[in-house]
């Protein structure tokens, strides 16, 4: 499941570091995180698509690589995210 292009442009401006910045670690995890939630009501109906799941799968491990880095440069910046995308309990 994709994200619209209208949804997509507005999650890249709610995070974006800079005017144009659409590849910095907030926007492509903020972008992942819809994705995942997107696929996660997919599976509500279609609990047997397993190639999705894979797709899901990677995109939850590129989201937590991605975290993980940012951590690693700016803590400020990775409490920020996660507390704006409501991640961690």
């Amino acid at each position: 499941m994709s994200v619209a292009p209208e949804r997509k442009a507005e999650i890249i401006k709610d995070n974006a570091q800079a005017k144009g910045d659409t590849g910095s670690p907030e926007v492509q995890v903020a972008i992942l995180t819809e994705r995942i939630r997107n696929l996660t009501e997919h599976f509500k109906a279609n609990h047997k698509d397993n190639h999705s799941r894979r797709g899901l799968l990677m995109m939850v491990n590129k989201r937590r690589n991605l975290l993980a880095y940012l951590k690693k440069k700016d803590v400020e910046r990775y409490n920020a995210l996660i507390q704006k995308l409501g991640l961690r309990k």
